[in-house]
């Protein structure tokens, strides 16, 4: 790992912290530790946030939190697990955002085309759907309906703090025994976060741009109740996909610590895998 880094900024600008990218590893110097004089800013003994080669040498990524043109995404289906599987992804899970009118539609679809991928390619594709900006009192039937119908796996849009999403959402969400993971859920309560510890429900790590500035806060809120957490990306087309280096990084950033990040990344969506593949069923 290196030790030492040189940036050349203007004369006399100083930010008030400095991250340094290297391979697989992010470095962290306050301002106040570096120096500039004529531009030129060393950094000495940054610290070092690197991705441990002991879990490097086994992970690949598991992201359960996508979006397709069936609703806000860019690529079909068939073409969003290609791209996960070209970069390396284990599994992917699908998961337009949906209504009780598109519910039904976009689940058909899912299904088909994961089980005709997964069926072809070395890639676990979980048919989804994010139940969002629904009437809180109806997320419980919505959800009930979308595992009916054959979705492996139920997400809810959380209150993200940069959407209008009706408050109750998260608890509505935590309530309902068909719900496997609230995504983005903004500012969590501690007392929701102990629901989803006692419902077994994942709260969600959000790689997306905005969902993101409360990531700190509900790793904050899972890890005071006991929660199981989870990082997703959100993507919307194949510029959003996780790298390893990159879910370490987000991770490291909300404030896990590397045995927190460990589980969060590899030990609970691993956890997740195991009891969706028990739903899927095989394309007929």
């Amino acid at each position: 790992t290196p030790m030492m880094a040189t940036l050349i900024l203007p004369k006399g600008y100083l930010p008030s912290s400095i991250l340094l990218f290297d391979s697989d590893c992010v470095g962290i110097v306050p301002g106040s530790e570096a120096g500039n004089k004529r531009g030129l800013v060393a950094l000495a003994s940054p610290s070092w946030v690197c991705y441990p080669p002991r879990i490097m040498r086994r992970f690949r990524v598991l992201d359960f939190h996508t979006h397709t043109f069936l609703s806000d995404g860019v690529l079909s289906p068939m073409e969003m697990i290609r791209r996960a599987l070209h970069q390396g992804y284990l599994a992917v899970g699908l998961t337009d955002h949906v209504g009780a009118a598109t519910l039904p539609r976009v689940i058909e679809e899912m299904k088909r085309d994961c089980a005709l991928a997964q069926g072809r390619w070395n890639i676990t594709a979980f048919p989804g759907v994010e139940i969002t900006h629904a009437p809180i009192s109806a997320i419980g039937e919505l959800a009930l309906e979308a595992k009916a119908r054959g979705a492996a796996l139920v997400v809810v849009h959380g209150e993200s703090i940069i959407e209008p999403v009706e408050p109750g959402t998260n608890r509505a969400a935590l309530e309902s025994p068909h719900v496997d993971i609230l995504a983005h859920p903004g500012l969590l309560t501690e007392e929701e976060a102990r629901l989803a510890a006692q419902k077994g429900i994942f709260l969600e790590i959000s790689a997306r741009s905005g969902h993101s500035l409360t990531n700190g806060h509900v790793v904050l809120m899972a890890r005071r109740a006991g929660a199981s957490l989870l990082l997703d990306s959100d993507a919307h087309d194949e510029g959003n996909l996780l790298t390893p280096s990159l879910a370490w990084s987000i991770a490291a950033g909300a404030g896990l610590e590397e045995k927190e990040i460990e589980r969060v990344l590899w030990l609970n969506p691993r956890a997740l895998l195991r009891k969706l593949q028990r739903r899927l069923t095989p394309l007929t």
